[in-house]
Order: C-alpha cells, then sequence, then structure tokens
C-alpha cells in the first residue's frame, strides 16, 4: 500500500447522498444508478413523443482502443469515466477534459485476463473517487484533482488475479472483488476502509477444507476453485445487506472439483454485511457448474406483489438461463422460471429444495473426468445473458434484457494446470448459432414468470447495459455503433444514432439546468466476437469516445 498525505477534506458524495442515488436526477453517483441497480430514472423530458429530438452535444475521445464496458458517474456538474489505464474527468456540459490520471500498469499484465482489458467504472465517496485496475489494485483519487491519495496491492495479477468491476461503497466500507476464475485463482471480497486503503476485512468465496462447506469441494482443490467476484453487487441500507454475485468453480471440469459436489460458494448470492464480512445468507444458482455459467450477474433489488404479499426481492436473469426471484431478507427463493430461448442443461428448478432438475445430459457430462463425445449445451458458455446489467421498470414490473442465444460444443478432459493458461479441463468445439441466426434479443420480461411481453430477435445480440426511464423508453447500444431507444410497452424502435464502433458499455441519464442527458459510451474489442466470429462485426472500428445527448431547441 502507498499512500500520500495529507488527505483532502472530504466534499462529498457522502452517505446520504448514495442512498437517494436513484431518486436523485442531477448526479449518477453509484454503479447502478442507485442501490438498488433499478438502471431506472424518473427523468421523462425525453419520452416516445420527444426522442425523435435527441441530438448529440458533445464527443470526447477516450484515445484507446480497448474494449470500453463503462459506466460513467455524474457529481456536480463533472462526469467520471474510467479506462483501464485512466480515469477521466470531463465537464459534463461541454465534454472539456479536465484532468487525466493514468494507470500505469506492467507489460505482461495483458497476457493473464481473460476477457481483454477493461474498467466497468468508478466508485465516489466524501471527495474521493475509488477505482480498480487489471494488476490487482484499488486506487483513491482526490475527486477535484484526480491526484492519487492511496493504493493497495490486493493479489498478484502474475497468479491470474485482476480486478475490472466498480467498487462499492456500502455503509462507509469500499467493496471489490476479483476476475481470473479460468486462471486458477481463488475468489474473494475484500472491505477496505476509504481513508487509508488498509484492508478491514477479506472473505474467500471458496472454504478451506477445515471450514465451514469445505467438503463440498474435492480434496486439494481449494486454492484454484474459482468462484470469483468479478460484478457489483447491489446494496440495501435498511437492510444493511450487500448482495454479491460469484462465479464458476475452477476448473470448468465438474468432475474435478468432485463429483456430486457442489462447489460452494460458486455459483451463489451472497448477502453480506458491509462492514465486517460476515456471511448472513447464501443461495446457489448453478451447484457444481459444468458450463461457466457463473452467478455473478446484477442482482437488481424491488418490492413484489407475490402469492398476494408484497415482497423485498433480489432479481437476477442467470446465465444458466433462469430468471430468479429471492426474498432479500433471508435468501428464500420465490421464482425461478426459464427466460433463455433454448435451454438443455436442466428441465427446471426445483421449487422445494432450490436446486435444478438437471438433465440425462448434464448428468452423464459431470459422470466422468473425461469424455470421448462432444456434448452441445445450451445456452453456452456465454450464457443466456452476459455480464451487462438489465435495467427494471417498477412502473411496469418488466425487465428489460439483453438476452443471447447461443450453445456450446466441447467434451471434457482431464485438466492440467500451467501458470499463465486457461485452466478448464474441456476442449471447446465452437459456440453454434440457432437455426435461424437470431443470436440474441432485446426482451420486456416478466419476473414473476420468465416469459416476455415483446422480443427483439436480433441476428447480433445487443452487449450494452440498459437504461429505462419514465420517458417510456428503454435505450441500448448495439455492437454495430448504434445507440438505440424503444418504446417501453412495444419495442418499437423509436430513435438510432451512429457512435462510430460497437456499444458494450452502461449508458446512464441525468439533468442539469433543467435539461435531461443521455451518455453512452462507445468503443468495443469483445469477446463475443472471437468466439462467434459474428460477419456482422467484420467492419466495425475499435476506438473508444463518450457520447451525450440532450433534446434540440
Amino acid at each position: 500500500m502507498v499512500a500520500n498525505a495529507p488527505l483532502f477534506a472530504a466534499t462529498g458524495p457522502d452517505d446520504a447522498m448514495l442512498r437517494n442515488d436513484a431518486k436523485t436526477t442531477e448526479d449518477v453517483l453509484t454503479y447502478g444508478m442507485g442501490y438498488d441497480q433499478k438502471r431506472y430514472s424518473p427523468l421523462a423530458k425525453i419520452n416516445r413523443t420527444t426522442v425523435s429530438k435527441l441530438t448529440p452535444v458533445w464527443n470526447l475521445s477516450l484515445d484507446h482502443s480497448a474494449n470500453a464496458s463503462v459506466q460513467p458517474l455524474v457529481i456536480d456538474g463533472m462526469m467520471y469515466v474510467t479506462t483501464h489505464n485512466a480515469t477521466v474527468a470531463i465537464d459534463a456540459l461541454t465534454g472539456r477534459q479536465k484532468w487525466k490520471t493514468p494507470v500505469n500498469l506492467p507489460q505482461d499484465v495483458y497476457a493473464s485476463l481473460c476477457c481483454g482489458a477493461q474498467s466497468r467504472g468508478a466508485a465516489a465517496y466524501n471527495g474521493k473517487l475509488f477505482r480498480t485496475t487489471v494488476d490487482a489494485r484499488v486506487m483513491a483519487l482526490d475527486i477535484k484533482t484526480g491526484k492519487l491519495l492511496w493504493e493497495t496491492k490486493l493479489a498478484d495479477y502474475k497468479e491470474g488475479y485482476a480486478f475490472v468491476l466498480a467498487p462499492l461503497v456500502a455503509n462507509g466500507v469500499v467493496m471489490v472483488g476479483n476476475s481470473g476464475g479460468e486462471f486458477g485463482t481463488r475468489g474473494f471480497l475484500e472491505g477496505l476502509d476509504p481513508e487509508t486503503g488498509k484492508s478491514l476485512w477479506h472473505v474467500w468465496t471458496v472454504p478451506a477444507p477445515n471450514e465451514k462447506h469445505g467438503d463440498t469441494w474435492a480434496e486439494g482443490v481449494y486454492l484454484k476453485g474459482g468462484a470469483p467476484t468479478w460484478v457489483t453487487g447491489s446494496y440495501d441500507p435498511a437492510l444493511d445487506l450487500v448482495y454479491w454475485g460469484t462465479g464458476n468453480g475452477g476448473p470448468w471440469n465438474a468432475n474435478a472439483r468432485g463429483a456430486g459436489k457442489d462447489n460452494l460458494y460458486s455459483c451463489s448470492v451472497l448477502a453480506i454485511r458491509p462492514k465486517t464480512g460476515e456471511l448472513v445468507w447464501y443461495y446457489q444458482f448453478t451447484p457444481n457448474d459444468a458450463y461457466d455459467y457463473d452467478g455473478v450477474n446484477e442482482l437488481v433489488q424491488s418490492e413484489l406483489k407475490i402469492d398476494g404479499q408484497m415482497r423485498k426481492v433480489i432479481m437476477q436473469a442467470n446465465r444458466n438461463g433462469y430468471f430468479y426471484v429471492i426474498d432479500r431478507t433471508n435468501g428464500q427463493l420465490l421464482r425461478a422460471n426459464q427466460f433463455a430461448k433454448k435451454l438443455n442443461w436442466a428441465n427446471g428448478i426445483d421449487m422445494k429444495t432450490g436446486r435444478p432438475i438437471e438433465s440425462e445430459m448434464t448428468k452423464k457430462v459431470k459422470s466422468s473426468l473425461e469424455s470421448d463425445e462432444f456434448y452441445e449445451v445450451w445456452p453456452g458458455a456465454y450464457g443466456a445473458k452476459n455480464w451487462a446489467p438489465m435495467a427494471f421498470d417498477p412502473k411496469r414490473n418488466l425487465a428489460y434484457v439483453n438476452t443471447v442465444n447461443m450453445g456450446m460444443r466441447f467434451k471434457t478432459v482431464k485438466p492440467e494446470y500451467r501458470h499463465g493458461a486457461w485452466y478448464l479441463g474441456i476442449e471447446m468445439g465452437g459456440f453454434p448459432a440457432p437455426e435461424d441466426g437470431k443470436r440474441g434479443a432485446l426482451r420486456a420480461i416478466d419476473p414473476l414468470t420468465g416469459k416476455p411481453k415483446w422480443s427483439n430477435e436480433l441476428d447480433t445480440p445487443y452487449l450494452s447495459g440498459v437504461l429505462a426511464t419514465a420517458g417510456d423508453l428503454v435505450f441500448v447500444g448495439s455492437m454495430t455503433g448504434e445507440f438505440l431507444a424503444f418504446d417501453s410497452d412495444t419495442g418499437k424502435k423509436l430513435w438510432s444514432f451512429q457512435t462510430g464502433s460497437g456499444i458494450t458499455s452502461l449508458p446512464i441519464t441525468w439533468e442539469r439546468n433543467g435539461e435531461q442527458y443521455v451518455t453512452v459510451v462507445s468503443g468495443s474489442a469483445n469477446l463475443y466476437q472471437a468466439i462467434a466470429a459474428d460477419p456482422n462485426l467484420a467492419n466495425v472500428p475499435a476506438g473508444s469516445s463518450v457520447w451525450t445527448f440532450k433534446l434540440s431547441k
């Protein structure tokens, strides 16, 4: 850890401001546009009637060609955007860069990144801006000047650890989680003191053999057991619980992690006290995951009427193809319905046990360490929805989800750990598209049934985050560069703008001086193209930039 004293005086945002982020409109203070991560705004000046007048007001180059998967923050008229190699402060009204603080990275770090060099965003608290780095550091910057205040190294990138997520500040603690589940790492969550960067607590997501649930793993595998924590959790201040998803077990070969063993706490949601790291409850989505389904996708909070009662819930559209609704006070599973268009790994979720009813194919996949035949599983490892977050409209009780429809052909092989190499225990044979060629869809999904109210089928899936607004609009970005607005009720396309590069970032909306703005970051070099070989993306250039729009006069 490196500290530079004295620390600058706190100027906000404070705890009260963070708690109210979903309701206030002039700022975007948190990842998810609120602790509940609905990605829903009450702003409505840009609406289904006026959106045709939406016009770019500024564009700023981020001066790199790596993947841009970031959500900007907007605080008191300033916008903050992270890339893998810099943090940038921008005048939100003019697009003029105010300061830029580089992230100095070792050249050999790129070899140990599974899915490209990227940064999902920052967190802000008491005059500081917090971010993570792909070489496994957490940094705190002065929010006004960009000056480095402290940095803390949490792991060794040479062992496969990385950080790409936006930190979460909950109850005065900076929380972060790791990437690197494909490299034989052991997942963890860390709580840091925002003033000093000192670790307050550390929680492994794969227990040691002598710890509770250590017996859910085969002997000797826990140190490379995966269960990374690479997507930012959500926070309920009233319950003082953080909800954080965990990823796949390592290696992917389920038999290698123990036939018939659940591999806790992989592919789970953990409810954690932010002050101490105490685990209050957990729910496991995919025990002994054989297909890299993870459980890291965003955990969106709302209140839903279920069986005649209002319940405090979290919702997740899991990569395994099921849409889960869970009581966030106690972890009780309330609903689990298929939203994937094609699914063959399970025959449903047993609502009494909360466990998947595995198909005969899945049972066969798990039965041996090595297989002679190739299997074809749906959804494939890319999931029925990847990490980019959905939006939830509380007026309509609809989740707007960018879904994926691809399979995976593979066979199991004996895993061999090699330092710096992927540790999978499978041989891949491709990622087949469906017969109709529709690899994805934007869907408006009823969380209680998993069924869509409407669905826009796509040759190339949208892989951006989704933004919903009280203006009856849903905003998404396409891999071919269009930024689009759809009618929340019908899915009809109402507006689009070509940004010049693919969009895999997370759009936001905000208000200043009585005018509503929408911002999105463009620029993609995405893992999807590497596995899908999608011809629609053959001529889409890289190059990241920030676009901000408002209504023309």
